[in-house]
């Protein structure tokens, strides 16, 4: 079938569609329908089913006779180590872990919070958890204490997993201090916290509270797998909100694994036992869906790679776990690729290692400008898929599904709707627009299975935040347009949507024509108050490394750019060049919180920055601008 039948029968008959997907899983109980619609416009799938997680991504493997095949490759640059972990291995390890927390009184619907590096025990932690039916939140290692008691008071959890450190280029980061200082904080106390050892830090184990990984499992007897409804929640991830209370994106079981099932092999054209890598960090939902659940679940290799694009130890990283791991599909950010590109403009590294078993190379997580595509595209030889999704969806909102076929591939665009997504475009009063006019992207209900059906907890806010601006609508927050084929164009964040005098203007599109410049590495464009045309775009320039073109010179070019590309209605006269951009730890660009420096507003420091310290940075160049200045 075609992508255009595929999509059409998802969406004339999406019971019938999702039923059969759902025979890719196994259940305990099959579903006697799909939708459930009983609640709209909270909607609900497979809810009367009855399946578990853990069955799925590990002991439906062993059972069908792969136990040897490797699930798990842990790549690690950062302690010099590798090693892999075979199907029936993590079988018995997680069935042990599990037991362990059972005989401490874990039990489903229990909540468990995760806080651990780039290790498989993260993963097992995370397959314990499913395998009781329990519910984990992963915070991302390192999180600040803070941050950290702010989700332990929100999910209440009965037991905390953690690490007694991470390991980074050239530093240890103690995970134990921070873990101890939000348990300080925070008015709820967990039970007690299981801490696995690490040899780079041994921590401190509080007396009565704090159990080691190894001894807590000692003697443990391995459990079953305890079924859950298809709407029992398999984990809470938190996502940033704009009032500062994280947001607990609730993720339930079935239709979790129907749809990342679905995609491994439809979207990204995978076979079971092949190796799949998604490079990025599972305290993310990339992570959640890419790194533990949708390969485990289709009985492919993942590998956990503890290591950084550049670094560990050069800009080639990426290349030799390519070629020592034989990965087919590499799913990662763009700021990798552009953090590899500054490093490396010519991509020689590329030169030095076998990339033949690769075969695709997937982008989310920030806009992929096309200049960063060409660049993947010419030193890698592979097709480079920019696709879309959110923390909120759990798998992508639009791609180019290799698995069903390969369309063409439209540099900007992160190609089609994925099906079970009617995706539409729609002006500030809720209509839609015509092909090619920026407007709000916005999804009509029923999301497909795997999204969010609401927030731990917080039903209300869930309502407000995605479903009452448009009614019958999702609304995603993000700004863009499709074209005569239906092809998306996703420009901005809404509130990244400018006003110049005017004129609606995509900071996104500013952005593809500045990253086209030779000199230009990276970039971004924000929104500054202007007194007489209300806005004007500001570029941030980062250079290539080994440049020789002055500052002034390129910042001249990137203004000659966009007026020749975009045109004087841009009013795009203000750049700067800096050495870095501040960012989230997996890749997005804080272009919000640069927006409030400029302006003079207050700002509350990101928990989710890479290094607060570039926040420094970026005010003291906007300083030499003049900036904040008075209106």
């Amino acid at each position: 079938m075609s992508y255009a039948e595929v999509y059409g029968t998802a969406m004339a008959d999406p019971d019938g569609f999702w039923l059969t997907a759902a025979q890719g899983v196994d259940w305990d109980t099959p579903p006697s329908k799909a939708l459930f619609t009983d609640n709209a416009p909270l909607y609900e799938w497979f809810a009367d089913g009855r399946l578990n997680g853990c069955w799925n991504a590990v002991d439906r493997h062993v059972q069908a006779g792969h136990g040897d095949r490797v699930a798990i490759i842990h790549d690690s640059p950062v302690t010099r180590t590798r090693h892999a972990i075979t199907y029936a291995e993590l079988q018995t390890r997680v069935a042990t872990l599990a037991g362990a927390l059972r005989a401490r009184g874990v039990e489903k619907g229990d909540r468990v919070i995760i806080y651990m590096p780039m290790i498989p025990e993260v993963l097992e932690a995370m397959l314990a958890c499913a395998r009781l039916g329990a519910i984990h939140s992963v915070v991302f290692g390192g999180f600040a204490a803070n941050e950290l008691a702010v989700r332990i008071d929100d999910c209440r959890p009965k037991c905390i997993i953690a690490a007694s450190c991470g390991v980074e280029p050239g530093r240890v980061v103690h995970y134990k201090p921070l873990l101890d200082g939000a348990l300080g904080i925070a008015d709820h106390a967990p039970a007690f916290c299981v801490i696995f050892q690490r040899e780079q830090e041994v921590a401190h184990l509080e007396e009565g509270r704090d159990v080691d990984w190894h001894a807590f499992q000692y003697g443990a007897d391995p459990v079953d797998c305890v079924p859950v409804e298809g709407n029992h929640p398999a984990y809470i991830l938190y996502t940033s909100g704009t009032t500062g209370q994280p947001k607990g994106v609730v993720r339930p079981t079935a239709g979790h694994l129907v749809a990342l099932n679905w995609s491994m092999r439809h979207l990204y054209d995978m076979n079971p036992g092949e190796v799949f890598w998604a490079a990025s960090d599972v305290g993310w939902v990339v992570g959640h869906s890419y790194i533990c659940y949708a390969p485990l679940t289709f009985g492919c290799t993942t590998i956990v790679f503890e290591g950084k694009p550049v670094g560990t130890p050069d800009a080639g990283a990426f290349w030799r776990v390519i070629q020592d791991h034989r990965v087919k599909c590499l799913f990662t950010a763009p700021t990798a690729f552009r953090a590899i590109k500054r490093e490396d403009p010519g991509g020689t590294l590329a030169g030095d290692y076998d990339l033949s078993s690769l075969e695709s190379l997937f982008l989310a997580g920030e806009r992929a400008d096309p200049d960063t595509i060409e660049w993947a595209q010419d030193k890698l030889g592979v097709p480079v898929i920019d696709h879309w999704w959110q923390t909120e969806t759990g798998w992508a909102i639009a791609g180019n599904p290799l698995g069903i076929e390969g369309l063409p591939v439209k540099i900007g665009s992160p190609a089609v709707p994925m099906p079970g997504y009617d995706v539409r475009i729609l002006d500030e009063g809720g209509q839609p627009v015509a092909d090619g006019t920026l407007g709000a992207i916005a999804i009509k209900l029923p999301l497909p299975p795997g999204t969010l059906p609401t927030l731990w907890q917080a039903e209300e806010r869930y309502r407000q935040n995605y479903l009452a601006r448009f009614p019958g609508y999702y609304e995603t927050g993000d700004a863009g347009y499709k074209d005569a084929e239906g092809y998306l164009y996703i420009m901005a964040r809404t509130d990244d949507v400018i006003n110049v005098a005017g004129h609606r203007l995509s900071t996104g599109a500013m952005e593809e024509v500045l990253a086209a410049h030779p000199d230009v590495a990276e970039c971004a464009v924000i929104g500054v108050a202007d007194h007489l045309k209300g806005q004007l775009p500001m570029g941030f320039l980062c250079l290539n490394a080994g440049t020789s073109a002055a500052p002034q010179d390129v910042v001249a070019g990137c203004v000659d750019l966009v007026r020749d590309r975009i045109g004087p209605v841009a009013a795009f006269k203000l750049a700067i060049v800096v050495d870095r951009l501040p960012k989230t730890r997996s890749g997005k660009i804080l272009r919000g919180t640069m927006a409030k420096i400029a302006d003079g507003k207050t700002y509350k420091t990101p928990a989710t920055i890479d290094d607060p310290a570039i926040l420094d940075e970026i005010a003291a160049a906007l300083g030499k601008l003049g900036y904040p200045r008075a209106h």
